[in-house]
């Protein structure tokens, strides 16, 4: 049998008329690798970016995840694929500003302070928008796909959104490798925009599905502070949750920040570590859903912590005397994300074991924008302190940075008897949660899982619909 990375009508025939969301899923993986990920984190430094300025432009996507809340308020007026492809829409324009100062300095143009401001004010409009249309992702595909065949899709949309992340970043460190750094930037965003117009027409071909009823945002605001604050196993474990995005979030964009700005290791090496990064998730996401089901989530969250844990101390140990040299980066790399998908599998696996039927979806919804929320505004917070006394912009303070590692390890090893106290009926079956392509960028996951429509509702109303449905006639 010929391979085919999308279905087609002789490769799958039942998932040929969906192919149109899995090219999406491709195509926009190409985007958010190279806008909101290390190529933005390596532009950012090389314009003069401090610490913070660049830790503020990664961290929107975290932050901003609490408006995809209100965004889903406006499904029942203009829809799930209208909300979807106005977002995405919009989003685009503001991928123009990178190639745009590229060009500028190309031509000779002096690094200027605005252009870090141009760089940030774009990525923060991208966010916004980002997080308007992705409020009804999820529910949308849910909502148009067969019940029998979601676990197929979601499963074909992980592994192109895989082999896509993969390609992008070996192809900005083939571009960083051959070209100067501001050539090579104008054509890695090239390609995201690109990507970002093709998955916007590709969404344009799938069929929408009925409007959601109308969200009470009263509601959730009135049982958000009971959800976090009244003693349960969800609130204890939301706030564990929130301790650990806190200590993992900022690892990677100040790792490839003091790569690049300290040892002054090269772009195109860097984007070779986060291709490491990569295969860790992969590896990882192979090897732990095999067993997750039958173990439960609880080995898996000591599991992560603990190489949360070993990878800061390697860190520290690096930046203390050069121990492992560079080789040793590989391998934190690939730790990294190793302890990430190892984490992120673990929790989609907890979640709904810990949430009835009735608050479910506003749970899972308050657990995403929290977590992400927090661990967004935990690289901003270092970002303050990790810039050298001496005021110079492009370097992070080894002492500082050592003093992170040193927290992030040590706040691991703390986390780890609490999780252990948290109960976890592995028997108990659950039906699991929606994510796409959540496995393969674990740092994002929770910001996939916020939305206020119950998905399991599209299946009530086809099987309502069904029984009213009068019995075919008799015919002889």
């Amino acid at each position: 049998m010929r391979f085919s990375l999308f279905p087609t009508a002789k490769s799958d025939p039942e998932l040929a008329p969906f192919r149109p969301g899995l090219v999406f899923a491709f195509f926009n993986a190409l985007t958010w690798q190279i806008a909101i990920g290390t190529p933005m984190v390596l532009f950012a430094e090389q314009l003069g970016a401090t610490p913070f300025q660049t830790a503020l432009a990664y961290s929107f996507v975290f932050v901003l995840t609490p408006l995809q809340i209100v965004s889903t308020a406006l499904l029942p007026r203009f829809g799930f694929k209208g909300l979807m492809l106005g977002g995405w829409r919009t989003r685009s324009i503001f991928l123009a500003v990178p190639p745009g100062l590229s060009l500028l300095m190309m031509t000779g143009s002096p690094e200027r302070p605005w252009m870090i401001q141009a760089l940030i004010w774009s990525v923060f409009l991208f966010c916004v928008f980002r997080s308007i249309g992705v409020a009804s992702g999820a529910s949308w595909f849910y909502a148009i796909l067969p019940e029998g065949l979601r676990g197929r899709y979601f499963s074909s949309d992980q592994f192109v959104s895989a082999v896509a992340g993969v390609a992008t970043l070996l192809a900005s460190a083939a571009l960083f490798a051959f070209l100067p750094v501001y050539p090579a930037v104008l054509a890695q965003y090239g390609i995201a925009l690109a990507g970002s117009l093709i998955s916007y027409y590709s969404l344009k071909r799938l069929p929408d599905a009925p409007r959601p009823e109308s969200i009470n945002l009263g509601s959730v605001l009135r049982d958000t502070p009971r959800l976090l604050f009244r003693p349960s196993h969800f609130r204890s474990y939301v706030w564990l949750a929130v301790a650990c995005a806190v200590l993992s979030t900022p690892i990677p964009p100040f790792a490839a920040y003091f790569l690049k700005a300290g040892p002054r290791l090269s772009s195109g090496q860097i984007m070779l570590f986060e291709v490491l990064r990569y295969l860790g998730v992969m590896a990882g996401a192979w090897l732990i859903r095999r067993h997750i089901d039958r173990r439960g989530a609880k080995p898996f969250f000591q599991a992560a912590l603990g190489i949360f844990a070993v990878t800061a101390g390697l860190w520290w140990l690096y930046l203390e005397n050069g121990f492992g040299g560079r080789g040793l980066i590989y391998v934190l790399y690939a730790l990294l994300g190793l302890a990430t998908v190892t984490w992120a599998i673990a929790n989609l696996n907890y979640l709904p074991r810990i949430l009835t039927g009735e608050e479910r979806t506003l749970g899972v919804s308050i657990h995403g924008a929290v977590t992400a929320f927090m661990g967004g505004v935990s690289p901003m917070v270092w970002g303050l302190f990790l810039k050298q006394a001496d005021g110079a912009s492009r370097a992070i303070d080894p002492e500082v940075f050592q003093i992170f590692f040193l927290v992030v390890a040590g706040g691991a090893v703390l986390l780890m008897p609490w999780f252990a106290q948290l109960p976890d009926n592995k028997d108990q079956a659950v039906e699991p949660l929606v994510i796409g392509d959540a496995i393969w960028r674990p740092l994002r996951a929770a910001t996939a899982l916020v939305n206020l429509v119950d998905p399991r509702a599209f299946d009530r109303r086809r099987q309502q619909a069904a029984e009213r449905k009068p019995p075919p006639e008799n015919r002889p």
